[in-house]
């Protein structure tokens, strides 16, 4: 089943991200509320409550939330967030490492540690591999949170 997802991750992994991002079993991905780094950057001028607003948009109509994991994720001001806010409209959630893909230079990167409120709730973490596994774990986060 097609499953229309929230991306949480750090702006500077695009690449990576966006390696996954395009996957037939993932509709309507959203990564932060923000289609491009102009309209972050313009957001950030506005402030937190601007961007927390794009953010809450982007959560709507959602019912699994992928927390994109790499070194550093679990001390994101606005990952947490998104974190929390999913939990809050009862969102599943997963966390998924991708500190191993390479990024726009041909580099790979540390491991990060996983958010705790992803452990805390239950919810499960993985090495990204394919993308066969990647709908599984997002399909198994659905269920896990009734949705």
């Amino acid at each position: 089943m097609a499953r229309r997802c929230f991306f949480s991750f750090h702006y500077k992994h695009v690449w990576k991200v966006n390696q996954i991002r395009s996957m037939t079993n993932v509709i309507g991905t959203a990564a932060a509320g923000f289609q491009d780094a102009s309209l972050w950057e313009e957001a950030k001028k506005k402030g937190d409550k601007a961007i927390k607003d794009m953010i809450d948009k982007a959560l709507l109509n959602t019912s699994v939330t992928v927390v994109f994991v790499t070194y550093g994720t679990a001390n994101r001001k606005y990952i947490n967030y998104e974190i929390d806010q999913s939990l809050s409209r009862g969102n599943g959630l997963v966390a998924v490492q991708i500190h191993h893909l390479k990024d726009q230079h041909g580099q790979t990167g540390s491991p990060g540690a996983i958010p705790s409120q992803i452990k805390a709730k239950g919810y499960k973490a993985y090495k990204y591999t394919t993308k066969e596994s990647f709908a599984k774990w997002i399909e198994e986060a659905a269920i896990l949170a009734g949705k």
